[in-house]
């Protein structure tokens, strides 16, 4: 029976291996140095085989037009499609786009309410700036001078509103015909 020789690893200790060799017999060691021989042999023939093969592929793939670029395209889009036929992807997959859906919600809701904030906030801003005008100033101490003349007993200075409601019920009260006093009332 033949005992595989132990070949030292890098760092072994090389006194230990040729212990190893010395217990073998002559002839043990002649049939390993033969089968030695014969592998590195295969091995030899092998990478020349392999090279020719290489080659060989190369030529085809010249002949059919591939290129690195291509083939590189090819081995990423083949690698992408193993990764998303696999559960693992499927299952992230689903969970990011509920994710998403669920993210796009609420940052539409957020969105709504800062804009009516920001709507808010811009009608305030017009409104005061807009009192505090010149224009609206004068418009104002208009309305308030033609109140004074039809309505006349509330003095200037009133709130705009209730300026704006006398001086509307004045002027109806100007376009309405008189009543007529009925014979009852003499």
């Amino acid at each position: 029976m033949l005992r595989t020789p132990t070949v030292p690893e890098e760092g072994e200790d090389v006194a230990a291996t040729l212990s190893a060799t010395e217990t073998l017999s002559e002839e043990e060691q002649e049939e390993l140095r033969r089968e030695l021989a014969k592998v590195e042999e295969e091995i030899q023939t092998l990478s020349q085989v392999l090279a020719a093969k290489e080659k060989h592929l190369a030529e085809i793939k010249r002949k059919l037009g591939i290129n690195s670029l291509q083939e590189l395209k090819q081995n990423i889009a083949k690698g992408w499609q193993d990764v998303t036929a696999t559960s693992a992807y499927k299952k992230t997959s689903e969970t990011l786009s509920q994710a998403g859906q669920k993210a796009s919600a609420a940052l539409s809701s957020v969105g709504s309410v800062i804009t009516r904030k920001l709507e808010d906030v811009k009608l305030q801003a017009f409104s005061h700036s807009f009192r505090n005008s010149p224009t609206f100033k004068s418009f104002e101490e208009k309305v308030e001078n033609l109140k004074s003349k039809v309505g006349g007993t509330k003095p200037a200075g009133g709130d705009f509103g209730e300026v704006l409601n006398s001086t509307a019920n004045a002027s109806v009260t100007a376009t309405e015909p008189p009543t007529e006093q009925t014979q009852e009332s003499l």
